[in-house]
Order: structure tokens, then C-alpha cells, then sequence
């Protein structure tokens, strides 16, 4: 007796779904949709101020780089970034990112936050009044706040250690002075006999490392590096990403114009941009943070989805060669079913892995599985109920009309003939053949 196994098929063979016929109310969804989308950006404007959630690589913000040492050994460790996560989430830092960087070839660690400072406006209102108040009698004619430093202006000196008690008072540490900043600050101008002085207080630098400290055991907290990354960056970046979606579309629609014919290309061009516009109103119902990785994401995910419309556009284009006698919409039909199980099994295999790493992943690497997470259902769809609809238009309102006709030559008359155009008699025929 022959064992026979029984092949399990995710969709039984020769479905054969109606597509073409559900097309006008995907489009119209699909079209609802972006426009929901759109509105919600202008609606965060409104309610939260800024149109989605950016991070300090758009909005700008203070970048540091940290190394560890054992308190015992004096030996460079690696810190694992979960632990820096949890010691911020702790103090109440918002907005942060942490990430694992080498620093001077040693393991290291980068953290950015949206501040720029460690100092809060009220803060910083509280300091310069207690600062008057206290040091009345050294005529100050100027406090005034930059970034982290107190500029002053006085008749009399005021040393940093006369200030350090009023600004600990505030719940601000003033950095030491060096011996050149002492001899700097208290020499008087020579023009208006003034002395001017800078206070410097310890920033968002020394926050975040001295929270570490009580954090993680027996570790030495070293600040190898810090600076501040400006709006007019974070802006640049913006407008440079920006670009980069609109150059992807354009590229797109010339390879497809190029690989098919200019049918392809206002479809898979009009999917592409359904996906970002997508993927865009996702990140802003949701207010995920929006960085670079975002837009690495979302270039990605408009890559997945030109290489499935790509795939279903070429099955159409064999079928339009082999199925002659067929309409556009029966061959569409018969594409997008044939198509199906291999989209759905592609679609499934990459969803699950990108939703994996955004269950157990951190940080950026959570950023980007968020963008492909939706971006792969909305590529995949794109590709069947916008793509393909689209270039079906396209095809019947300028491609179609009697083809054959305009290449059959025209009828002779039999009044204008000199022969029958066709023998009732069988005979040649029959004697042609033998």
C-alpha cells in the first residue's frame, strides 16, 4: 500500500476571490484614511504643539557619551543600556534615547534628551532673584541667564564660593572656578571698572550622571563627551529627510517606467505614497518618537512595498501576454489570486520578525520595528487594492479600444473584387493540405 501524504495548503488551489470588483471602496477607504492621517498631524500642532513626537535628532537637544569603570579595579565594564534606561526612567527623564557606542575604544554609552539645560525656567527666575537679594551691596547692574551660565555685571567681586550657597539653595551645583577664571573674573574693566563674572552650574550632563551613580553599584560614572546638538540641525535633518522620501517616490516611478512602461509607474508611485502618508499617521495617533531610524524605517517599508507591486505587476504582464482573449479586469483577477498565498506568506514572515524585535526591543531598534510593523500590512495591501486599481484605469482609459481592428486591414468590397475574399468550396482547401 502507497503512503500517501496529504499536502496542507494555506488557501485551497484555484481561489479565485473578486478583487477588481472591491477596488472602488478600498480606494476610497484608502483615500479617508490619508486624509485622516494629514488632519492628525495639524491636530497635535493644535493640542501638543509640535505635529508629531520628535527626537533631539529634528528638534535638537544635548547628546552625551558616558564610560564605565569598577570602583574596585579601575577597569573599563560594559554597562548593559537597559539598566541606564531604567536609572533616567527613574528620575523622570522623558523624551531620552540610549544607545551603545564605543568611546576612545572603550564600551561606552550614548544618551540623548531633548534639554538643553538642567535648569528649569522657574529655576532659574529663583536663582537670579535670590542672587540679587543676596549680594545687594556689590551693585549689580546685570543677571542674566545663558544656557547654564549666571552673566553678571558688579561694581564689587563676588567670589564662586560666596555664590555656590545661594544657587545650592535653588537646587543648582556651581561648578568650581579654575585659577584662571578666578584671575579672570576678578580683574575689573579697565574702561567701566566692572566686574564681569560667569557662574557656570553643573548641566543636564551632571543630572544624568549622578544618577547613574546611585544606580549602578560600584561603577564610576565617567562624561567622556557632551554637547548640544542645535535646532537648526535637528531642522536640516528634517528638510534633508523629507527629501529623501520625495527623491525614493521619484525613483521609483522611473525604474518602473523604465522596467514596465509608464502604465506601472502612477500606481506603484500612488501606493508609495499611501504607505509613507500611513505610516506617518500611525507615528502621530500613537505619538512614537519620530528620529532618523523613523526614517530609515519608513524608507524601508517603501522599498518592501515597490518590490510587492513590482512582484504583482509582473505576474499581470505575463498574463497579459498568455490570457490575449481575457480583459484587463479578468486578468487582474487572475494575478493578484495567484499572487496571493506567496504575498501572504512573505508579508507574515516579515511582520513577525520585525514584531518580535518591537515586543522585546529597546530604543531604536523598537523605533524601527514599530515603522515596519506597519508599514509591511500597509505595503501589502497598497500593492493589491491601490496599485493594481490604479494602473487598471490607466489601462482602460488610454490602452484599450479595438487593437485588433486597427491592425486588420480593411474589408474589400466583393463588388470591388475580382475574386471571392473566401471559396465556399472545401476542395483547395482539402488539395492544399495533402
Amino acid at each position: 500500500m502507497t503512503d500517501h501524504h496529504k499536502f496542507r495548503y494555506l488557501l485551497p488551489p484555484g481561489n479565485n476571490f473578486a478583487f477588481v470588483a472591491k477596488f472602488r471602496i478600498w480606494i476610497i477607504i484608502s483615500i479617508l484614511l490619508m486624509t485622516a492621517s494629514v488632519a492628525l498631524l495639524f491636530i497635535n500642532r493644535s493640542v501638543r504643539g509640535e505635529y508629531m513626537n520628535w527626537t533631539i535628532d529634528f528638534k535638537g537637544g544635548t547628546q552625551i557619551h558616558f564610560t564605565f569603570k569598577n570602583k574596585t579595579s579601575h577597569d573599563y565594564i560594559k554597562v548593559d543600556p537597559a539598566k541606564v534606561r531604567d536609572a533616567l526612567g527613574k528620575i523622570g527623564e522623558e523624551g531620552f534615547d540610549v544607545s551603545e557606542i564605543d568611546v576612545e575604544g572603550h564600551d561606552g554609552i550614548i544618551v540623548r534628551t531633548p534639554r538643553f539645560s538642567a535648569l528649569k525656567p522657574e529655576a532659574e527666575i529663583k536663582a537670579a532673584d535670590e542672587f540679587q537679594k543676596k549680594f545687594t551691596n556689590s551693585d549689580i547692574s546685570k543677571a542674566s541667564w545663558s544656557g547654564d551660565r549666571l552673566l553678571v555685571r558688579s561694581k564689587k567681586k563676588i567670589t564662586a564660593a560666596e555664590a555656590a550657597p545661594v544657587f545650592a539653595a535653588a537646587g543648582l551645583e556651581l561648578k568650581v572656578w579654575t585659577p584662571e577664571d578666578a584671575e579672570r573674573f576678578g580683574t575689573p574693566d579697565e574702561a567701566t571698572g566692572e566686574f564681569k563674572q560667569e557662574f557656570a552650574m553643573w548641566g543636564v550632563d551632571r543630572q544624568i550622571q549622578q544618577a547613574l551613580e546611585k544606580q549602578l553599584d560600584n561603577t564610576e560614572i565617567i562624561v567622556a563627551n557632551s554637547y548640544g546638538v542645535g535646532a537648526k540641525a535637528g531642522d536640516k535633518l528634517r528638510d534633508d529627510a523629507t527629501k529623501s522620501i520625495i527623491y525614493a517616490i521619484f525613483l521609483i516611478m522611473l525604474y518602473l517606467a523604465f522596467r514596465f512602461d509608464i502604465r506601472y509607474a502612477p500606481g506603484a508611485a500612488f501606493a508609495t505614497i499611501h504607505d509613507a502618508v500611513m505610516v506617518i499617521g500611525v507615528f502621530a495617533v500613537a505619538w512614537e518618537p519620530v528620529s532618523l531610524t523613523s526614517v530609515a524605517g519608513l524608507l524601508t517599508v517603501m522599498g518592501y512595498s515597490v518590490n510587492d507591486t513590482v512582484i504583482v505587476f509582473d505576474r499581470i504582464r505575463e498574463n497579459q501576454a498568455k490570457l490575449k482573449d481575457k480583459k484587463i479586469e479578468r486578468i487582474i483577477d487572475i494575478s493578484i489570486n495567484e499572487m496571493l498565498v506567496r504575498t501572504i506568506l512573505t508579508s507574515s514572515t516579515v511582520f513577525a520578525t520585525t514584531l518580535i524585535m518591537n515586543i522585546f526591543g529597546t530604543g531604536e531598534v523598537k523605533n524601527f520595528a514599530f515603522a515596519m510593523n506597519i508599514g509591511v500590512i500597509v505595503g501589502t495591501y497598497s500593492s493589491i487594492f491601490l496599485a493594481a486599481p490604479l494602473f487598471m484605469y490607466i489601462s482602460r482609459r488610454w490602452y484599450s479600444g479595438p487593437a485588433p481592428a486597427r491592425r486588420r486591414p480593411a474589408p474589400v468590397p466583393l463588388s470591388e473584387s475580382a475574386e471571392p475574399a473566401e471559396s465556399p468550396d472545401p476542395a483547395p482547401a482539402s488539395s492544399s493540405d495533402e
